[in-house]
């Protein structure tokens, strides 16, 4: 067992995982209060040369407070690493709730919408623009309220060219407006709106307009604007869909028109937004002009034997709220980019059956402490797809297993968690083989 505290935190289970960075739950041992901790290693950031785009998206989300945008609290170091100390939000990915219902009804997705478009509003009055807007990056907090993440892609208006234009082409092709595609200057503002207009249909749909795995003719259809509006669209949504998804920047609408525009103005409620705080970024400069005498103090402790043990606090912050049931039912809840499953074998026995289906589905696989990194390419062959699944105790002989994906794509990872869970069925606790009294036992299984 290992136990590690950085500066004033408690840190955690791995929450999510990427290409540079992990991200961990940590507590607040002075308030009591979760956060997510973005651990960089500083060697990663020196040997990749992204020194600049790391402190380029520290500052962007020390800029931009808003209540529909991700809050950066501080940021941290060490000798060897970098930590971010971002806000905990409980409620995953918008884009498992598409996965979840299909389509969402047309006031859900509108309210959707209206918090992305404040949130944005707000970027762009500060000169930010976030670049890579999409379902995955739409964070739902514990009251179902939006929270924009990942500001990794973001450009400040310094990195505007003589001609005032943003030249760099970046983002998720199926969101990425044509002026970008096209190679050649434009306005971010304009691309993030095109962005917006393509999350709400996929809303109000259930699926992208621009979806093709050929990339010349994706690109061809997303210059030309070519989709087709499902029958259920309303004729206000349409409208204002058709006025967004417009390929030519200079006569797409805008903020203000999308905010004047009468299917966006119904319900309308602006969000009460707290006078603009004085923002410090002294510890941003700590951090990257490498002052040691302002390095965090780390402290971990290990104990060989076992897998991690999760306290009642960690296990509370998986679910929304304090209903833990839904952590563990698998009707309850459904797959999203961490999945977990419980089982009653003992920590041995569940590694290595994670190792032998992982092998029989050829992938390969590295195990170290009771966690497991399972790799192979995807489907189409064009990149890696990864995952890794953890061991935590949760009670004396009951075992919690997170499962999450590390890279590749999303939808990809949900098919790939239906069929490594199937196979693990033996090792899998259902509620109908216990006994338990108690109601977080008796809905105790395999949570997809």
């Amino acid at each position: 067992m290992k136990t590690r505290k950085v500066g004033k935190y408690q840190v955690g289970r791995t929450i999510g995982e990427g290409t540079f960075a992990k991200v961990k739950f940590a507590q607040n041992t002075e308030n009591g209060a979760g956060v997510a901790m973005k651990i960089l290693a500083k060697s990663t950031i020196l040997k990749h040369r992204m020194v600049d785009q790391i402190k380029r998206e520290i500052s962007i989300m020390k800029i931009v407070r808003h209540p529909y945008i991700v809050r950066l609290n501080e940021v941290l170091a060490s000798p060897t690493k970098i930590y971010i100390v971002l806000e905990f939000v409980s409620g995953g990915e918008l884009y498992d709730k598409i996965v979840h219902q299909g389509r969402l009804p047309e006031n859900e997705s509108r309210r959707f919408f209206q918090q992305l478009i404040d949130a944005v509003a707000h970027c762009h009055s500060k000169g930010v623009y976030h670049r890579d807007l999409k379902p995955e990056n739409l964070l739902l907090d514990s009251h179902g309220n939006l929270k924009v993440s990942d500001f990794g892609l973001s450009a400040l208006p310094l990195q505007e060219q003589n001609d005032g234009l943003l030249h760099t082409t970046c983002g998720t092709p199926n969101y990425v407006a044509p002026e970008v595609l096209g190679q050649r200057g434009y306005d971010g503002a304009a691309a993030d709106i095109w962005s917006c207009g393509v999350i709400l249909y996929v809303l109000m749909a259930g699926y992208l307009p621009f979806d093709e795995t050929d990339l010349p003719m994706l690109y061809r259809k997303i210059n030309a604007a070519e989709f087709v509006y499902p029958i259920w669209f309303s004729l206000g949504a349409t409208s204002l869909i058709k006025r967004i998804l417009d390929p030519n920047p200079r006569t797409r609408i805008g903020i203000e028109g999308i905010r004047k525009h009468s299917w966006f103005r119904k319900n309308y409620v602006p969000v009460r937004q707290k006078e603009d705080e004085v923002v410090n970024l002294d510890d941003v400069r700590a951090v990257f002009d490498d002052i040691k005498e302002q390095y965090v103090a780390e402290q971990s402790e290990s104990k060989d034997g076992g897998p991690l043990i999760m306290n009642a606090f960690e296990m509370i912050t998986l679910s929304q709220g304090l209903n833990l049931s839904s952590l563990f039912d698998r009707q309850q809840d459904y797959i999203r980019r961490q999945t977990r499953f419980v089982s009653r074998k003992p920590a041995k026995v569940i590694i290595s059956s994670i190792e032998a289906v992982a092998e029989s589905m050829a992938l390969k696989v590295h195990t170290r402490n009771f966690k497991t990194r399972v790799e192979g390419l995807s489907v189409n062959q064009a990149g890696q797809f990864a995952a890794v699944m953890e061991v935590y105790e949760v009670a004396p002989s009951l075992f919690m297993v997170d499962v999450r994906k590390a890279a590749g794509d999303t939808l990809e990872y949900h098919k790939f968690y239906k069929s490594f869970c199937a196979k693990l069925e033996h090792i899998i606790w259902k509620p109908a083989e216990s006994n338990a009294k108690t109601d977080l036992l008796r809905t105790m299984s395999c949570q997809s």
